[in-house]
């Protein structure tokens, strides 16, 4: 539904992208993640028409963003990070508007208005004045003129960004809720986010993809060593060097507050003989856990990389 190859664009001379290759299936929710001027946006506003590349090809829905930009922009729904809403006006009175823009019929209008009024949580507020609105309602009304012509494509910039924690839940909801209709992209630089909501993630710094696959795959990838947390009552003072001296055993970095990593070699699982060692030396063994590598780690250690190769 979305391809993007060789995709280039500089402001100037400034690279904002560079041979940037893209491909969202059908039916997928991909994350688009990097630092604040990685390229995001640069990206998604080309594949929304807002601005055309320097070079190469970007497509939705099999149409050239470029020169068949009326036909891939009626494919697409866009939330940009600000969402453009009139305040003044009731929020039936702006999606009405947004679908006369859409060029949609009267039945069309009314049946799809009720279904995002609907489907975003918006029955409660449908009449009310959009400047009266809390910001998560705001993004609420974005969303639903994003929806509102019903796109095989959804296109979101950063669509959790100055939301309340419960807010945060409600939108990832409804952003999982969409893809058994609409492919959808989104753009994040809240790595949590994009762990919850995406089945597979693009990793983007200074303009270069660095690395794309699911958050469980990049994960293992870069894995080094499986993780175990120990939590201890009364550590001996010889606890390190002991755990360290237990075959599989890699490394131990203690974490404070009777807290110890053990790193040990890839698909080990040596619970059982750590939990059997502490009890066996009457350290208090209070808590036996995996730890896993976050998508924040991993964002963390391809981003720091890349920056050294460059």
């Amino acid at each position: 539904m979305i391809r993007c190859e060789g995709l280039t664009k500089y402001y100037g001379n400034h690279r904002a992208i560079a041979d940037v290759d893209i491909h969202v299936s059908e039916g997928e929710i991909v994350g688009f993640l990097g630092p604040n001027a990685a390229g995001k946006t640069t990206a998604m506003r080309i594949l929304t028409s807002f601005i055309p590349p320097s070079a190469g090809i970007a497509t939705v829905a099999g149409h050239d963003v470029v020169t068949d930009s009326l036909e891939s922009r009626r494919c697409i729904g866009y939330l940009p990070e600000t969402a453009s809403l009139y305040r003044d006006m009731r929020v039936t009175q702006f999606l009405r508007f947004c679908a006369g823009l859409r060029g949609m019929g009267g039945a069309e209008t009314s049946e799809r208005m009720e279904y995002v009024i609907d489907t975003c949580g918006l029955a409660e507020r449908a009449d009310s004045i959009i400047a009266t609105l809390s910001l998560g309602y705001r993004q609420r009304v974005g969303l639903a003129q994003a929806l509102l012509h019903d796109p095989p494509v959804l296109i979101f910039d950063e669509p959790t960004v100055g939301l309340d924690p419960n807010q945060i839940i409600e939108v990832r909801n409804l952003i999982k809720s969409l893809a058994e209709k609409h492919t959808v992209m989104l753009s994040t630089h809240i790595l949590p986010e994009a762990a919850m909501t995406c089945e597979r993630v693009i990793i983007i710094n200074h303009g270069r993809i660095i690395a794309e696959d699911t958050p469980e795959a990049l994960t293992a990838q870069i894995r080094e060593a499986e993780t175990v947390s120990v939590t201890l009552a009364s550590p001996g003072e010889s606890v390190e060097r002991q755990l360290t001296d237990m075959t599989e055993v890699v490394a131990v970095r203690p974490q404070g507050g009777g807290i110890f990593h053990v790193d040990t070699a890839i698909g080990a699982d040596v619970r059982a003989q750590i939990a059997e060692f502490v009890v066996g030396h009457d350290w208090g063994l209070l808590e036996l856990r995996p730890v896993e590598m976050t998508l924040e780690d991993v964002f963390q250690q391809l981003t720091t990389e890349e920056e050294g190769v460059e």
